[in-house]
């Protein structure tokens, strides 16, 4: 099978290519606007916008993984989510229409549903709050619509949650960081519950849909259950690493106080910075979900939520 990772130069596309590489069935290109640093000959360099060169790289290919994206927080201009997220998922259609390609797996997000939300399932309710999770809600009512007039497409869909692991550096990393170096402080009661993905297990089902769901249209939450609280996060994560972690708690309110400062200096710097007044309502919401549905599959994940988080301590911090 010839598998056409789109966006696979990343965290998750990296770690993705080396579990499927070790399948001599599997044939694996990547196609990234950035060159891979750790699979460089399994890389040809093409933008997710440009159509033209899509349909020269997709020459036969079996099946497609879309992993490009952009998901930061911070991206300016907002617009990119839309041409990246939106257009590539059209410009990577036409071009699968036109080498013949009919398998497509694409990785969305739970940031579909937005926060603090009950549980969400797949069918619930859509009401992303961000740019990011709104224009992925519009790449998959696009692929939703192209379904309806493709219905011998195999489709999979998978709304990860916050994926965590060796060689990430997202939201995850900076607050496992932020512990390590013993400049941790708990913004609200920590009790929110917070819904996380080890990357261990997030490649392992996609590797699993690939090679069991070869036929319909198919969408699945993934999630590592059982869900930590921030409070269990911080708990678990001293424990591991040995460090005493502070009991001091910032009141909500003056954390977005300080989010909203941070805005402020972003705006004036025009910098980047760590700290946001979004990245503040994101760890104190509850973005809990329900992945009943893929956990009923048959996909049984290789790793237990702790052993993951245990694992990326050990890389990052050598403990």
């Amino acid at each position: 099978m010839n598998i056409s990772i789109i966006g696979g130069s990343g965290f998750v596309g990296t770690q993705l290519i080396a579990l499927l590489r070790k399948s001599a069935n599997l044939q694996i290109k990547n196609i990234d606007k950035q060159a891979s640093a750790t699979f460089p000959e399994l890389t040809s360099i093409a933008n997710v916008l440009d159509t033209d060169a899509l349909k020269r790289e997709l020459v036969g290919a079996d099946l497609v993984i879309l992993l490009a994206a952009e998901h930061r927080d911070d991206v300016t201009p907002t617009s990119l989510y839309y041409d990246v997220n939106v257009q590539g998922m059209r410009n990577t259609l036409e071009a699968m229409q036109h080498n013949g390609v009919s398998r497509l797996i694409f990785t969305s997000s739970v940031a579909v549903y937005g926060l603090d939300k009950p549980n969400p399932t797949e069918d619930s309710a859509k009401e992303p709050f961000n740019h990011y999770g709104i224009s992925k809600w519009e790449a998959e009512k696009v692929l939703d619509a192209w379904a309806k007039d493709h219905e011998d497409w195999n489709i999979n869909i998978i709304r990860p949650t916050v994926i965590f692991g060796e060689g990430n550096r997202g939201n995850v990393f900076n607050l496992l960081n932020q512990i390590a170096t013993g400049k941790f402080m708990m913004i609200g009661k920590g009790n929110n519950q917070k819904s996380m993905s080890y990357v261990g297990n997030i490649i392992a089902f996609i590797q699993f849909v690939l090679l069991e769901k070869q036929t319909g249209y198919n969408i699945y939450n993934y999630v590592d259950k059982p869900d930590f609280t921030t409070n269990d996060l911080v708990y678990h994560t001293g424990e591991i690493l040995g460090k005493e972690i502070p009991t001091v708690h910032i009141p909500y309110w003056l954390g977005m106080m300080g989010g909203y400062g941070f805005d402020v200096l972003a705006f004036i710097t025009r910098k980047k910075l760590n700290i946001s007044s979004v990245r503040v309502k994101k760890f104190c919401a509850v973005t809990k979900y329900d992945s009943t549905k893929a956990m009923s599959s048959g996909f049984v994940p290789p790793y237990s939520l702790e052993e993951g988080l245990h694992r990326m301590l050990k890389a990052e911090f050598g403990k």
